[in-house]
């Protein structure tokens, strides 16, 4: 769920005056001089991996070390509290305050548990909700943690399907959508993927006062090999989602749908041409309320594309290598690369899929 995106006042108030004190001089002028702040995780070189503070420029603020590769990050609307994720099937959430730019909690995986890559806050900030793998019985969970007491966990409801990837609070925090991706896999066997043949994907809302699945949506029998992974949702509450296809290369399905509560799913009919430029993968998604466009990426494909949430009309499409990370940058958004690339500015550094806009 978006919130409102944070400026560099705001950022500074809620740091306080020590925080631009204790930046590399690099760090304090591009954050001096940036409208917005964002957080993407990293790798930097061989076996070197973080999560870093950058300037709308590209500009790196601070950086923080991780002990593995990160995937997504989420922050606490009331505080200045932030979490990465660690990729699948990481075992591994590390708290960190943006205000100083230093870890708070490593949150570690129970031992027959390992986490998805994605997570939440609830709106009053109390709860963080980590998409989680039962590996032993192939059952996505979703954890719930207690912010209060210092991130431990408190339980787990089911996330009704296996892979269980990235989750979106609805409606103002009272339901949880979820994309389970549909692949059975095991920390003994890596990312290797066990059921290709027999996918259950699903997209599932879950009503969190109790834990119990209001809807749940299985993709029809002749797309099950159509992973549903990430999603945003828009300003009608309306859940964007991307999906990545497991089956036959010479098949091209649709890879960009929505859904809300009380109605059926629906994909965008992207043209053939535009839609095999994706290369079966999807591998962010990212909604610009104000704009009225949802976006999607593919570094597989090289490519990334926005259209109108309402017409589902073509906005704008870029070939950029390796592009995956998207987040509102007004008028459109900001994009970073597994090359290197974010936004106007180029490192050595490879980018993981996402970029999340602080606020």
């Amino acid at each position: 769920m978006l919130s409102a995106p944070i400026d560099r006042r705001s950022f500074l108030k809620a740091a306080g005056l020590g925080f631009a004190a204790t930046l590399v001089p690099s760090g304090a002028e591009a954050l001096a001089k940036t409208d917005a702040v964002f957080a993407a995780a990293y790798m930097a070189g061989a076996e070197t991996y973080g999560v870093a503070l950058l300037a709308e420029n590209g500009r790196e603020i601070s950086r923080i070390p991780l002990p593995d590769r990160g995937h997504d990050v989420t922050h606490d609307t009331n505080s200045t509290h932030a979490v990465v994720f660690a990729r699948r099937p990481g075992t591994f959430a590390l708290v960190f305050d943006t205000a100083t730019g230093k870890p708070v909690k490593l949150i570690e995986s129970a031992e027959d548990r390992h986490f998805f890559g994605h997570g939440v806050f609830s709106p009053d900030g109390r709860l963080l909700y980590i998409a989680e793998n039962d590996f032993d019985n192939f059952a996505g969970m979703i954890g719930l943690y207690d912010v209060r007491s210092g991130y431990g966990k408190i339980g787990e409801f089911p996330a009704y399907g296996m892979d269980t990837h990235d989750i979106q609070l609805m409606e103002g925090g009272r339901y949880l959508a979820i994309a389970n991706g549909g692949i059975r896999q095991h920390p003994d066997t890596g990312r290797a993927k066990l059921n290709i043949d027999h996918m259950e994907p699903s997209l599932v809302i879950v009503d969190l006062a109790h834990g119990r699945v209001v809807e749940k949506h299985a993709m029809p029998d002749d797309i099950r090999q159509l992973s549903t992974r990430h999603m945003d949702i828009d300003a009608r509450g309306r859940v964007w989602f991307g999906c990545q296809f497991e089956g036959a290369r010479n098949r091209h399905p649709q890879l960009l749908g929505s859904f809300r509560r009380g109605e059926d799913v629906r994909f965008l009919d992207m043209p053939e041409p535009l839609l095999v430029g994706f290369d079966n993968y999807v591998g962010s998604v990212a909604v610009n309320r104000a704009a009225g466009l949802v976006a999607i990426s593919s570094p597989k494909g090289g490519q990334w594309a926005a259209f109108d949430v309402e017409t589902g009309q073509l906005a704008h499409r870029e070939s950029i290598a390796g592009v995956c990370g998207l987040a509102v940058d007004q008028p459109g958004f900001l994009r970073s690369t597994e090359n290197g690339s974010f936004g106007a500015a180029r490192s050595e550094i490879a980018w993981d899929n996402h970029i999340s806009r602080l606020g």
